[in-house]
């Protein structure tokens, strides 16, 4: 392919194969469908800069955040789990985490080749999580390693006989903070930037239609806004951990010390993300 898949589709193949899926404790092999592929990828001006604004992320600078390849390359993962083959309902699949190399700044003006695919599933305690990779690098580049590279998971929850992990005590939360108020709309419009508009994040309707009070959050758009606020670039490494869904509209408090950052609302009670940032040298 030369330029993104549409999403909208994808999502409603998705749907509508998700009640035939009955996913096992067993189905822990990958599925067999390869690599989905993007040769000569150019960024749009526009949609970077709508993508930008909606995360709180500086219009200024000459580099690409360093979340939006992975909203490039989202409908390639659509696509592959998306597909009759792969054995996970794509209704109620839960982004649990995301890992982010990225070895130097990425120019708006380059071309690029993307790659996405599903290399492993595996047991979790609460179901099966597929793991996605997402890789980014010029066009031409003929390097092993990309220049930008993202490993996330995505659970089903089904039964399972894997055991849980002990508990850990819970952390206090990090010292200062800053509140931000999240309006309502803000699912609809990062929906509108990212192209995700999944149900539970555009309307209380929608949202109830599955379970939660109110829409909530896409989890991608609380770490792009963490990261911005961090100031996350260059030569990075950065992990990010979803807890818990963000309600909107809603209050949320964001900290960071040190390499870490996390966002709570509740009084600090509720913690929704933990993260960590590291530069990379060398």
């Amino acid at each position: 392919m030369t330029s993104p898949p549409p999403l909208l589709p994808l999502m409603l193949r998705g749907a509508l194969q998700s009640p035939f899926k009955r996913p096992r404790a067993t189905d822990n092999t990958p599925p067999p469908h390869g690599t989905s592929r993007i040769t000569e990828l150019q960024v749009r001006a526009e949609h970077l800069t709508a993508y930008e604004r909606v995360c709180a992320y500086p219009t200024t600078r000459d580099d690409l955040p360093v979340t939006y390849p992975h909203i490039l390359g989202f409908p390639l993962a659509m696509r592959l789990m998306s597909a009759r083959s792969f054995p996970l309902p794509l209704l109620g699949l839960v982004h649990t985490s995301i890992e982010i190399t990225q070895q130097r700044d990425l120019s708006p003006a380059g071309t690029y080749e993307l790659t996405v695919t599903i290399p492993e599933l595996r047991p979790h305690h609460r179901g099966t999580e597929a793991v996605v990779v997402t890789g980014l690098r010029p066009t031409g580049d003929t390097g092993e390693t990309p220049v930008w590279k993202s490993t996330s998971t995505y659970l089903a929850r089904h039964r399972t006989d894997t055991p849980a992990p002990e508990e850990q005590p819970k952390a206090a939360p990090l010292p200062g903070g800053t509140e931000w108020r999240l309006a309502g709309d803000l699912g609809r419009r990062y929906g509108a930037a990212s192209g995700d508009r999944n149900p539970i994040h555009l309307h209380p309707l929608t949202a109830r239609a599955f379970g939660f009070p109110r829409a909530i959050a896409h989890g991608m758009w609380t770490v792009a806004r963490c990261l911005a606020e961090f100031g996350a670039h260059g030569p990075v490494h950065v992990q990010a951990r979803f807890k818990a869904p963000v309600l909107l509209p809603g209050t949320v408090t964001y900290a960071a010390q040190g390499t870490s950052f996390e966002l709570r609302s509740g009084g600090g009670d509720r913690l929704h993300l933990t993260g960590e940032v590291t530069a990379l040298t060398g």
